[in-house]
């Protein structure tokens, strides 16, 4: 990946002032800045409908607190799914402790189940990475607050939504503590 478009809105100057173009780091970053434009964040789809204009038809979609360091974000992957029709990819992870329940089934066509689980008796977690369609979110007016779970859901509903399981290194990074034992980690 070299053209990256990030959303921003808690610490969003401070991102931009570290971060920059994304030129040192061999890439190009497009900011979307919801805390200076709309007064906070605008949740997933609502800031994934924010950065529409400068998003393809299929792009990626990943949380900047999820550490998963051995996911490859191939090329060969989103050509598949650009070739597939479908609205969504979603990869989903083992349920972690906090998080016991999960979030979605995934049936033996590696479609994704909005309610109760798969012939293997699982539902799993969204790990917070998917390739998207720019459709899914042409609907939602730029600026509005909007979670993406919901276009998920429906989109599971219509059979629109493949999965797989990421078996990789994965965790919701939601403290500092949690921060600062990744970043004591050897390199």
């Amino acid at each position: 990946m070299r053209e990256i478009v990030v959303n921003t809105a808690w610490l969003e100057e401070q991102l931009v002032s570290v971060l920059g173009d994304g030129t040192r780091f061999g890439v190009s970053i497009t900011w979307s800045m919801e805390g200076r434009d709309h007064g906070g964040a605008l949740e997933t789809a609502g800031g994934i409908a924010k950065a529409l204009p400068h998003l393809g038809d299929v792009f990626w979609i990943v949380s900047a607190d999820v550490y998963a360091p051995d996911f490859r974000f191939s090329a060969a992957a989103a050509e598949r799914f650009a070739a597939s029709g479908r609205d969504a990819r979603l990869w989903l992870v083992p349920n972690p402790s906090f998080h016991p329940n999960g979030d979605f089934g995934l049936d033996t066509e590696g479609l994704g189940l909005a309610e109760g689980t798969g012939p293997d008796g699982q539902r799993w977690t969204y790990a917070n990475i998917a390739l998207a369609r720019a459709s899914m979110f042409t609907h939602l007016t730029p600026g509005s607050h909007a979670p993406l779970a919901p276009l998920l859901y429906a989109g599971m509903r219509a059979r629109r939504i493949s999965a797989e399981v990421y078996r990789g290194r994965w965790e919701n990074v939601g403290t500092p503590a949690q921060l600062s034992a990744l970043n004591a980690e050897p390199a």
